[in-house]
């Protein structure tokens, strides 16, 4: 096939169902507003009623609408949870080695050293977590997260005032890290829950949009309160971004659910200005790593950026990069190693004989 052929095809056919492209769209907004945080010396404020503060929207939001899209994924990648009693050995799997391999990239880029507070070590672990939930019905799901929303804040704000490394690395890294398991297991697992909605549809979209902006409204407005105490305003009120309270993700899960509806309602009528868009969210792990190793290529080990033209051109050196390999070559090269990974692993995995006796599947 030639490289006009490709481009032909890939022009009619990206993005079309059964993909929900609008998904890819909201990945790209999500990795490009980390981008902003890393990169353009944006203040670290958010007040939804200050326009002037609205540039500060990078700083928090955009990893938790990534931490709700990984629900959606987790959920699409696994069939909506219908997935058959006799696959769902090798389902899981999958998942531990898509989540391994995750986790050591993301060990790898913390070796850099840069300022960024990398995403994937968490985000490998995520996968894992999710593994006994995947045939979980939607109804479970959201009684888990629920839980995890209103006490999770409360368990971080009492482990907050701790000394550094009091609980071991382990529990550090899982609780008092830049992005806490109970606050990313609630985002995935709401998203596992509305991944089983019918994306496609323009009412999904709608009510999408329609609760995270009221969501967002309503989260803000309850911070605007004065509390004296201080434990209930850090468990609760507080909306620093990363701090974990019960109105933070409360908000970030409006901010999510906005980004992912405004995203689905525009795929379809903007389908073709968006394509670059749409390729660059459907690399998400090669995109987010080109980025932390660029910025190492800058500014070195424990190095700070802070200019608007590097997220400029950083957006616009991905959108072609990622484009050009969409077109050319399909899904992006740690994608591709991470789901041939996940698949090596379902290789290896034992088999019974007709007795019910294990053997090795290389026999």
């Amino acid at each position: 096939m030639t490289s006009d052929d490709a481009f032909s095809s890939w022009w009619r056919s990206f993005g079309r169902p059964p993909r929900v492209m609008g998904l890819d769209i909201a990945r790209a907004v999500a990795i490009i507003g980390m981008m902003g945080a890393h990169v353009a010396g944006i203040e670290d404020r958010f007040a939804l009623f200050d326009p002037s503060s609205w540039a500060g929207i990078v700083h928090g939001y955009p990893s938790l609408t990534f931490a709700l899209l990984a629900g959606f994924s987790v959920t699409l990648m696994t069939r909506r949870g219908q997935i058959p009693e006799a696959q769902i050995a090798a389902v899981r799997l999958r998942m531990l080695g898509r989540g391994a391999t995750i986790f050591v990239i993301g060990v790898l880029l913390e070796a850099l050293s840069t300022s960024i507070a990398i995403i994937l070590t968490l985000y490998g672990v995520l996968y894992l977590v999710l593994i006994p939930v995947l045939r979980w019905r939607s109804s479970s799901l959201i009684m888990l997260a629920v839980p995890l929303g209103l006490l999770g804040p409360v368990l971080l704000a009492a482990l907050a005032p701790l000394p550094d490394d009091a609980m071991g690395p382990v529990l550090e890294f899982l609780l008092r890290g830049s992005y806490p398991i109970t606050v990313w297991l609630f985002f995935a697992l709401i998203g596992m829950a509305l991944g089983r909605l019918q994306l496609l549809h323009m009412t999904t979209a709608f009510w999408f949009t329609g609760a995270g902006l009221v969501l967002l409204v309503v989260a803000h407005a309850l911070a605007a309160m004065p509390v004296r105490d201080r434990m209930l305003h850090a468990a609760v009120f507080d909306l620093e971004p990363h701090s974990g309270s019960i109105l933070e993700l409360l908000a970030a899960l409006g901010m999510g659910l906005l980004v992912t509806g405004g995203s689905l309602l525009l795929a379809r009528p903007l389908r073709w200005p968006l394509l670059p868009v749409a390729a660059l969210g459907s690399m998400p792990l090669s995109a987010y790593t080109a980025h932390v190793v660029s910025y190492f290529a800058m500014a070195g080990p424990e190095g700070w950026l802070a200019s608007p033209d590097i997220l400029l051109w950083s957006t616009v050196i991905l959108f072609a990069a990622t484009t050009l390999w969409s077109i050319l070559i399909g899904r992006g090269p740690l994608e591709t190693l991470v789901a041939r990974v996940g698949d090596a692993a379902t290789l290896m995995r034992a088999r019974h004989d007709g007795d019910g006796r294990m053997e090795p599947t290389g026999r």
